[in-house]
């Protein structure tokens, strides 16, 4: 794994997707992600399933902290640390691509 790409900022603007070559389920309170290339599985929690719902289509650091502001009680700084750490593990599980798009 290129360590280039671990150490990329995470910005607002960064376009999230889970990768193809997994597969996931929901299991009680949280989802069991299977990473097919390196057959490990993986668990989230509530929040971390709801985000994992939401990544299943691209979709902007932004917009995710947005949707996750409104549907769960917790401020804006605590939700963009653990937002961030939570994207940063599942990058180097890969598990997701994060794409750093800059506009022109």
């Amino acid at each position: 794994m290129n360590s280039n790409k671990l150490n990329q900022k995470i910005s607002d603007s960064s376009i999230v997707v889970a990768v193809v070559e997994q597969i996931s389920s929901d299991i009680g309170d949280e989802i069991v992600i299977l990473n097919f290339r390196s057959g490990v599985y993986h668990s989230v929690n509530e929040v971390g399933g709801r985000i994992w719902t939401l990544i299943k289509e691209p979709k902007t650091v932004k917009d995710i902290k947005e949707i996750l502001l409104q549907e769960y009680k917790v401020e804006a700084e605590i939700c963009d640390r653990d937002l961030t750490e939570l994207l940063l593990k599942l990058q180097a599980s890969q598990l997701i691509e994060i794409s750093h798009e800059t506009t022109t």
